[in-house]
């Protein structure tokens, strides 16, 4: 009998050990990592120089209270101010922490202007966390079920639809901010059409109405689609950024990032964290974004990404049943016309870890490390597993049918 809570549903293997894209199981079992903890294990695992810097940290100290100063936080928010040409860091422990101290953060920056009782515009299909706000936030009603009475301030608007958030500023109202993702990870992998007008047209529409822009980053950042951050293929700069999952490589760190008015907006006594930027997650953090850019992972995450989706797309070319093939870097999305959770333990069986997101969308988030010969060894295996399933007798309504042709 198990002591563990019934919150997983989990795969039955126990790993060992890593190295690099590979996982090894009890029995010694080599598995092709394509999840990397979801979107954690950037640097893949038991990367040598991550090691090294982790042993050398706890050797010194693991711990010391924010009440003192942390050498290695500060080295951390520096580096990240540097690369994201924001101004201010609060270090958390997790993605949902980070978003729930951007959201904190902008509604006291709404009172601090006097407005009692702001709202932030929030997305369709998003995820931003369990906590209660950052569920709240959430535009995923299965998560949200059983949790009621949500926190209330948001306004849910269609993703990727300016026309949307327009409308809502042209009436009278206490809005103050938006909070959206850059890329749609947990919602299914959902890219902007046009990522670069859409994150420029938010930026001007919270510029015009002296709004924040408040990026969810924490599975697009850190290299993950090709740049630092998602925000910097749009060449516009966010008010708040939240980061977490791949800054620290596996070792619980997340980060509510600002710049300007929203850079100054929190005081002593208003939010804070006692594992918050620690020496050794500090020291996690500088490492990874310093491996990061002498290894160009940054590079490499676009290169093997685009390698990727487009042999996916070849070897599924004539495949009936995939819907889309999506990708931001190494974000990739392959969306079927069927729900498709299956696929996750025929996945495990052919030593590959995967998941599959939003129902129908099997997601990719490889080892920013992942080398040419591991991405078409990943291809391989997956095309061959995706077009078993897809085998399968399946009963395809009237609405369903435009969909059973492949298209990209």
């Amino acid at each position: 009998m198990s002591h563990l809570m019934n919150t997983y549903g989990r795969q039955p293997v126990t790993f060992t050990h890593g190295e690099g894209v590979w996982l090894f199981d009890a029995q010694g079992n080599q598995y092709l990592d394509a999840l990397s903890g979801v979107a954690v294990n950037g640097l893949g695992h038991a990367h040598p120089a991550l090691v090294k810097a982790i042993q050398n940290q706890v050797a010194k100290m693991i711990h010391v209270s924010n009440i003192y100063g942390i050498a290695e936080q500060e080295a951390l928010a520096d580096k990240l101010a540097d690369i994201s040409g924001m101004d201010k860091v609060f270090f958390c422990n997790s993605g949902c922490e980070a978003n729930e101290a951007s959201i904190k953060l902008a509604r006291l920056y709404a009172h601090n202007k006097g407005i009692e009782n702001p709202e932030i515009i929030v997305m369709e299909r998003s995820f931003h966390g369990r906590t209660m706000a950052t569920l709240s936030a959430t535009g995923n009603r299965k998560s949200q079920a059983g949790f009621e009475p949500l926190v209330s301030g948001f306004v849910r608007v269609p993703y990727d639809d300016l026309d949307a958030v327009k409308a809502i500023a042209s009436r009278k109202n206490n809005v103050v901010a938006i909070l959206v993702e850059p890329v749609q990870g947990e919602g299914g992998v959902h890219i902007p059409l046009d990522m670069a007008a859409y994150l420029q047209g938010l930026r001007k529409i919270c510029d015009d109405n002296s709004w924040l822009l408040m990026l969810d980053e924490v599975q697009s950042g850190i290299g993950r689609t090709g740049t630092w951050f998602a925000f910097q293929h749009a060449d516009i700069v966010p008010d708040v950024m939240s980061l977490a999952k791949g800054l620290g490589s596996g070792v619980p760190i997340g980060a509510c990032v600002a710049r300007g008015i929203a850079a100054e907006t929190f005081v002593p006594g208003k939010h804070g964290s006692t594992f918050g930027g620690n020496p050794l997650a500090s020291t996690a953090g500088l490492t990874t974004l310093k491996v990061i850019e002498t290894e160009m992972l940054r590079e490499n995450a676009q290169k093997m990404g685009d390698l990727i989706k487009s042999n996916l797309q070849a070897a599924l070319a004539d495949t009936k049943g995939v819907i889309k093939l999506r990708n931001a870097g190494l974000m990739i999305g392959i969306e079927l016309d069927r729900p498709c959770a299956e696929l996750v333990k025929m996945a495990l069986e052919a030593k590959l870890l995967i998941n599959v997101t939003a129902d129908k969308v099997v997601r990719l988030l490889p080892p920013l490390v992942i080398n040419e010969a591991e991405a078409k060894e990943l291809v391989t295996r997956l095309a061959a597993l995706i077009k078993q399933f897809l085998t399968t007798p399946m009963v395809i309504n009237a609405n369903a049918k435009q969909h059973e042709k492949a298209t990209w």
